[in-house]
């Protein structure tokens, strides 16, 4: 017998009032793009990637060229001619100061280099903190004690001072005894050295925190039930349930290593001219904040923009990943 009209009307009612199951990702997804501020961020990242990236090749094609004087548009007093800089439609960020190169260009292309060794600083801190913290969260006993040791050690380490004493050391074993290529190469491997060195710690008191309330569930002991050995629970069962704060901690690694290249640049510690990077831009452009000041707020702008985007990035990322975190 079939059903009347009112009975299929409440059918329907019933069907579109019951729950939805959505999985973790889905509703974490759903939640990422209900916030329009962390979306906007992402889309500033991701434009800021791509230019890094097509960086290369357009100064391979010639289109941007970051090393080219153009002294002819340079005044006597060493400042560029014209107006804001010597903004023109062949400059639209102006001419550099002295030497009359793109401003553009140097930004545009040292934008990659920043950009490179934060990446390569964040992976390397992002794998020896979540391989310690894991192995510390997991282990116990006087393996955790020993590793809580030497995270206290590396924060207590005056990072700063010893690094501007120790550079020229450093750098001299990297191309002496490493054979790495002198110059820029070898002083971008130093940074990239020194920000993963240095940057484990927090990533690993992080993962060892998640990892004290993951090791009291039912799975882990069923695999030692079952035999597993130590490695297989820590990478195979342990951590891909920590996808999430990892991310969450890349994402707010990155724009605190942009920041630190540009301060190691500033201390001549980075990698020097002729080769941009954003720190050496901008070293270059603190000297000249009344007399050029276009040629000085444009890479702090770009500089600010981008650790501000990384931010709010990582924030709404641990928001959408962990909605009960502000609780």
């Amino acid at each position: 017998m079939g059903l009347t009209i009112s009975e299929r009307v409440s059918a329907t009612a019933v069907v579109k009032a019951a729950p939805i199951n959505r999985s973790p990702g889905r509703l974490a997804w759903g939640r990422f793009l209900a916030d329009k501020k962390t979306v906007t961020a992402a889309v500033v990242v991701l434009v800021y990637l791509i230019l890094a990236i097509v960086a290369p090749f357009l100064v391979a094609l010639g289109v941007l060229d970051p090393y080219s004087n153009n002294q002819d548009l340079i005044a006597p007093d060493s400042l560029p001619l014209g107006d804001w800089g010597g903004v023109s439609w062949e400059h639209p960020f102006g001419v550099e100061p002295g030497l009359g190169r793109d401003t553009l260009s140097r930004i545009w292309y040292g934008l990659t280099f920043s950009l490179a060794m934060a990446l390569l600083g964040s992976l390397i801190a992002i794998v020896l903190g979540v391989v310690l913290g894991i192995i510390a969260g997991l282990t116990g006993g006087w393996v955790d004690a020993l590793i809580g040791r030497l995270i206290d050690l590396t924060m207590s380490f005056p990072q700063t001072l010893m690094l501007l004493a120790l550079s020229s050391t450093i750098i001299g074993i990297l191309t002496g005894t490493l054979r790495v290529p002198e110059g820029d190469i070898a002083r971008a491997t130093y940074v990239v050295l020194v920000l993963g060195v240095f940057g484990w710690v927090g990533v690993a008191r992080v993962i060892r925190g998640q990892v004290l309330s993951i090791r009291e569930r039912e799975f882990i002991d069923a695999s030692k039930l079952l035999g597993a050995s130590p490695a297989r629970r820590w990478f195979r069962e342990v951590l891909p349930i920590l996808w999430a704060p990892i991310l969450v901690q890349s994402t707010l690694m990155l724009p605190a290593y942009i920041s630190t290249e540009a301060a190691l640049a500033y201390l001549n510690v980075s990698v020097q001219q002729p080769t941009p990077t954003l720190g050496n831009v901008l070293q270059d452009a603190v000297r000249y904040p009344v007399a050029d000041f276009v040629y000085f707020i444009i890479p702090v702008l770009v500089l600010v923009i981008l650790v501000v985007a990384f931010n709010l990035l990582g924030d709404g990322l641990r928001d959408a990943l962990d909605p009960k975190g502000n609780r």
